[in-house]
């Protein structure tokens, strides 16, 4: 590893912005192909003949848990390999899979294409938080990032909007299917959205590969053997390849991969038990089980990586805290629009408008906001992002218990864009935060870890259990109500961040030497 001069700092070049500009568009597609399912929600459950918690897990589960397991192998090759081949890799991938998602006839045929669109998916984040980082100085990193996060917003809005419109539209020229292939509007809808992104996949292997850390004035070394190491993270996270991998670590760590196997296996056949819904708790068991393997493995594998994410107690709680934030805001945007369509009748054009253009609209301007505000009292304290979070945290309680309590749709909406505004603040900082807390060659492997939170705890928990919540209390609006009330939970996380970010910021280098960085 050699020092490198710093980077201007004043300002990022009109390509960096550029490249910014192209990795929102694939980033809004990630999200229109992730989040179409809820405003198809209804008509799928209809044809397939699934419950409330089924769709959940389709949405949530069986995506967000393949997303985040082979984010981490992802994130790896993505700290070692070519950024932009694996970006277009991924998106020509998940793509495809969203595409061949309208061909599905029954759940396992839908539960798999989810399952690819979630690998797929899973290069987009690592590369892109790896790449604005070394195009943006850090003075600017957490409002590019809330940029490119906006996609979040900008896709979950589109999707609705062009899912509710094609659905209806098709429906109505074809109500018992095309004449050709007898696609239902649903099926047509996963199609219209899935194929554009092939072209783009195209553009996105236009873009120049950045020189990694040089925004930092640390250029680190190209890895000599990316895909040897790749695999290497592949089998520590993929069962049963993962004794395999504790094996060549010891009989202590095979010792050890046993023991936390038999522990995933007992939770899932106790939350089978308790609770129903076994593919639920097998995703979840089988999840927690992969990701204690790599974490082992890693231990093994690359010291410093492992002491700088999983050695510190900020870095894992700030994970848990946005991971638990997560769970209500992935509830909320996937149960709106079936909410509204129960209780209001609304059609799925009209939900899917003013649904997806006021998340659309309010999440970009929060999340926009929430970057600025960061970077902004980041300059008067240490830890000022983690301020913006507690907000996030707090702030919509009151509009999402009107949002869910009002008898009037227009309300509803109203309520719905007010509530997505606060609620989607954090995103960009907590991406910059998870950053800033790693060397740049460990950027990738810190994504990852962090989007352990959002989708194994948020996506893989907030809308099975809006679900199954909706089955117990028989309320979707007293489901979404219960979620609102968990807000002391992340609360706590952030507050040990807020008190320990300064000083595990401050020590990154130095632990980083002592687990045996060369730098």
């Amino acid at each position: 590893m050699q020092e490198a001069p710093p980077a201007d700092e004043q300002q990022a070049s009109p390509y960096a912005w550029y490249v910014l500009s192209v990795l929102l568009l694939i980033y809004v597609f990630n999200f229109i192909d992730r989040q179409i399912l809820s405003i198809l929600a209804e008509d799928v459950k209809r044809d397939l003949g699934i419950t409330d918690s089924e769709i959940g897990f389709l949405y949530g589960t069986v995506f967000g848990v393949f997303y985040a397991l082979f984010g981490i192998p992802l994130g790896r090759l993505a700290d070692m390999w070519h950024r932009m081949r694996l970006l277009t890799i991924g998106l020509a991938l998940w793509s495809g899979m969203t595409a061949l998602s309208g061909l599905s006839r029954n759940f396992a045929q839908l539960a798999t294409a989810r399952i690819l669109v979630g690998v797929g998916e899973a290069s987009a984040s690592p590369v892109a938080y790896s790449v604005l980082s070394d195009y943006f100085p850090k003075r600017q990193r957490a409002t590019a990032l809330s940029i490119y996060s906006s996609g979040i917003y900008l896709g979950s809005g589109l999707s609705l909007f062009l899912g509710g419109l094609t659905v209806d539209r098709w429906n109505r020229a074809f109500p018992a299917g095309d004449p050709w292939f007898g696609l239902a509007g649903w099926q047509a809808a996963f199609l219209a959205v899935g194929l554009p992104g092939l072209l783009l996949a195209f553009w996105a292997s236009t873009l120049k590969e950045p020189v990694r850390g040089l925004s930092e004035g640390i250029v680190m070394p190209a890895e000599e053997r990316p895909f040897r190491k790749f695999l290497g993270e592949l089998e520590s996270v993929l069962p049963p390849f993962t004794l395999l991998s504790a094996a060549r670590n010891g009989r202590r760590a095979l010792l050890r991969n046993l023991g936390a196997l038999a522990l995933a296996a007992a939770f899932i056949a106790g939350m089978s038990q308790a609770a129903g819904n076994w593919p639920q708790w097998l995703s979840l068991g089988l999840a927690a089980y992969a990701v204690f393997s790599w974490s082992e493995a890693l231990s093994f594998r690359d010291p410093p990586t492992h002491a700088l994410i999983w050695g510190t107690p900020t870095f894992l709680l700030m994970v848990l805290g946005f991971g638990l934030v997560a769970i209500v805001t992935y509830a909320y945007g996937f149960w709106g629009a079936p909410y509204a369509i129960r209780t209001f009748g609304a059609d799925r054009a009209t939900a899917g408008f003013f649904l997806g253009g006021g998340g659309a609209t309010a999440g970009f301007l929060g999340i926009i906001a929430g970057g600025r505000l960061a970077d902004r009292w980041r300059l008067r304290h240490p830890s000022g992002r983690i301020r913006v979070g507690f907000a996030t945290i707090l702030l919509p309680i009151p509009f999402a218990l009107l949002q869910y309590t009002t008898s009037s749709e227009s309300l509803f909406y109203l309520f719905a864009f007010l509530t997505a505004l606060p609620a989607s603040l954090w995103v960009g900082l907590a991406g910059a935060t998870a950053q800033d807390l790693v060397l740049p060659r460990m950027r990738g492997a810190a994504t990852a870890t962090f989007f352990l939170g959002t989708t194994v705890i948020g996506l893989g928990l907030g809308p099975f259990l809006g679900g199954r919540l909706s089955e117990l209390l028989g309320s979707l609006g007293h489901a979404m109500i219960a979620l609102a009330l968990t807000a002391p939970l992340p609360f706590l996380c952030l507050l040990y961040v807020y008190r320990h970010l300064p000083a595990a910021e401050a020590s990154r280098l130095d632990r980083a030497r002592a687990a045996g960085e060369p730098v």
